[in-house]
């Protein structure tokens, strides 16, 4: 028992040594110790989440403190090199009302190499540290290439990305803005000011494999991308397109995906999105977008997308044949903004709405609160979780 008491002390001390280290770095770099070749920037925060199940009268809640370092270092005009990491603190109710569930997803790490990393962990919380970015940069003329953990962004819709093969985000998990990153190699040269040739391989935690090349061009003031290539076990084939109808956003994605083991004796699978954007005179944002997924059920979807974190990939979007989003954002002064979306399954009939307000105290705090509220039949896409409550205070440097 003494020893566990003296284990528990000395891993608190550490991370308590780590967290002011972590904020001296954060106030230095504040401060101006970022020189020309050299930039650190991140953000302190405070989140809390509520959540109130579906028919319980039981609501549990977790808390966290989270800090992001982004650095980049800058030796020569050739190279480039970029490290970010997410240093984590949760802790509250849902944490032990999970245990060791919770803890272990959040520890799980989906890269070729494992860079999350425990600090201090009990049934009640967890200090943890993950690394989503560490690659190196080198660009010659028209070509450059990346190695190392970094995000292959491939997407164009500003919700469902079927073209993001290598590192596909979910969209309720609203707090991970930087999104998450893949071990890769990334090859760019660009034929143009407006065309480029791109090739990508990865490789996950499991080994497997996904290795694509995408050729990028401009027509009739679209900017259209073609891809081709591998994702793990399967064939994909992919296409998409960004440009403006009448001064709207019009932006589309579509990837086939087909066993390449087995390609002559199964069906593939097509995963489609279509997005339309606008902005009004008065600044009100509107955003409408559309998901097909052909082998996605026209029953009751159950639970979809993992709410939290998860392995997700183009095919797990959402595994309803079709759902239907909406977004409608407006400042209400220069230093409030509030916005509301929602999801919805027109087979099920399930229901997600998010509404959020943001305010801008400062410059570099803002505070936000936020709903994530599901309604729907037991068995269906959205009518098992609830609802959950954030509020969120975030300091930026």
């Amino acid at each position: 028992m003494m020893k566990n008491l003296c284990d528990n002390m000395i891993t608190r001390i550490a991370a308590a040594k780590m967290v002011l280290l972590l904020f001296a770095v954060s106030v230095a770099a504040k401060s101006g110790f970022a020189q020309n070749n050299f930039e650190v920037r991140g953000y302190f925060e405070y989140l809390n989440n509520t959540w109130a199940p579906r028919n319980s009268a039981h609501w549990t809640n977790v808390s966290g403190l989270y800090n992001r370092l982004d650095m980049r270092w800058y030796p020569s005009n050739s190279f480039e090199f970029h490290a970010g990491m997410r240093n984590n603190f949760n802790f509250g109710t849902l944490m032990a009302d999970f245990y060791p569930l919770y803890a272990d997803i959040l520890l799980k790490d989906y890269g070729y190499a494992d860079m999350t990393f425990k600090i201090a962990k009990d049934t009640s919380y967890l200090f943890y540290t993950n690394i989503d970015r560490l690659n190196v940069k080198y660009t010659f003329g028209n070509l450059e290439i990346t190695a190392g953990r970094q995000r292959i962004n491939w997407g164009l819709n500003l919700i469902w990305n079927p073209n993001d093969i290598f590192n596909t985000y979910n969209f309720f998990d609203f707090d991970y803005v930087e999104r998450p990153g893949s071990d890769a190699l990334l090859l760019q040269y660009y034929t143009g000011d407006f065309s480029s040739f791109q090739f990508a391989v990865k490789s996950d935690n499991n080994k497997r494999v996904t290795a694509a090349a995408m050729y990028k061009f401009n027509v009739l003031n679209y900017d259209v991308q073609i891809i081709g290539g591998v994702m793990n076990d399967e064939v994909v084939a992919a296409a998409g397109w960004s440009g403006q109808i009448g001064g709207a956003g019009f932006t589309g994605e579509a990837s086939y995906f087909r066993d390449a083991d087995n390609f002559a004796d199964t069906t593939g699978q097509l995963v489609a999105s279509l997005s339309i954007n606008y902005t009004f005179k008065n600044s009100i944002f509107v955003n409408g977008s559309v998901l097909y997924n052909s082998k996605g059920t026209t029953d009751n979807a159950g639970m979809g997308a993992f709410l939290f974190l998860g392995n997700m990939n183009p095919k797990t979007l959402s595994l309803s044949r079709c759902d239907l989003f909406m977004q409608l954002s407006y400042p209400v002064t220069p230093l409030i903004k509030a916005d509301v979306s929602t999801i919805y399954n027109p087979y099920d009939k399930s229901l997600f709405i998010g509404p959020n307000i943001d305010f801008s105290l400062t410059g570099d705090l803002d505070f936000l609160v936020m709903a994530q509220l599901f309604a729907g039949k037991r068995g269906t896409e959205f009518g098992d979780y609830g609802q959950m409550y954030y509020v969120r205070l975030k300091w930026s440097f």
